[in-house]
């Protein structure tokens, strides 16, 4: 039998975020996870929230990889994966409750970045939220001594990757109707940010 894809991070992050993700997700929320990598994520998610209804997707070319890994190790519980290429989709015509990406934002150009958010708004329910984890920067400062020295290697590796800044990203969410709604703080100098679409904040407001 052929080993699979592993990611060591994936496995060190994954019962945090789930953490994270009760207290962000209704038990039966839809969510589409882009860039699902090995599938690690996905189907920790599926077993600590089992009322999660989750969609993977990868780029078309590691697809093959990700079905594999969801095959063998989800159980069957979680649906094929989808092809989708932030720069280019196709973006799925379902609704979702929360699109949720982890450590992608880094690796992708930043020119894709309102890709990102645009999809997201399009896909999104009512009361919906982009989840986005990694490493981030704020107003050109690094959280911490080895999130600039990672950033220093991704830059050095490929221009086009690098640790993004939060105060760029908010920017490019208040251009497709999103603002911050959360910024929680995660093991290894990570984060987890929470954007929610501002066709909602007179409802948070009735609701505070």
């Amino acid at each position: 039998m052929s080993e699979l894809p592993f990611s060591p991070a994936a496995e060190r992050n994954k019962e945090p975020i789930a953490r994270a993700l009760r207290h962000l997700l209704k038990a039966n929320a839809r969510v589409l996870e882009i860039g699902a990598g090995t599938g690690q994520h996905a189907i920790h998610f599926l077993s600590a929230m089992p009322g999660l209804s989750w969609q993977t997707s990868e780029l078309p070319e590691s697809l093959a990889q990700l079905a594999a890994s969801l095959e063998r190790e989800g159980g069957g519980r979680l649906p094929p994966p989808l092809a989708l290429n932030v720069a280019t989709g196709p973006w799925p015509q379902s609704r979702f409750d929360a699109v949720y990406t982890a450590n992608t934002l880094h690796i992708m150009p930043f020119s894709l970045a309102p890709r990102l958010f645009e999809g997201a708004s399009r896909v999104l329910d009512a009361g919906g939220r982009l989840l986005c984890y990694g490493p981030f920067m704020d107003n050109g400062i690094h959280s911490a001594p080895s999130n600039e020295l990672f950033d220093r290697s991704l830059r050095a590796r490929d221009s086009a990757m690098g640790v993004r800044d939060t105060c760029l990203l908010d920017e490019l969410a208040g251009r497709f109707d999103f603002f911050r709604q959360g910024d929680l703080i995660m093991p290894a100098n990570n984060r987890l940010l929470v954007y929610q679409h501002k066709d909602d904040q007179a409802a948070l407001a009735t609701d505070a």
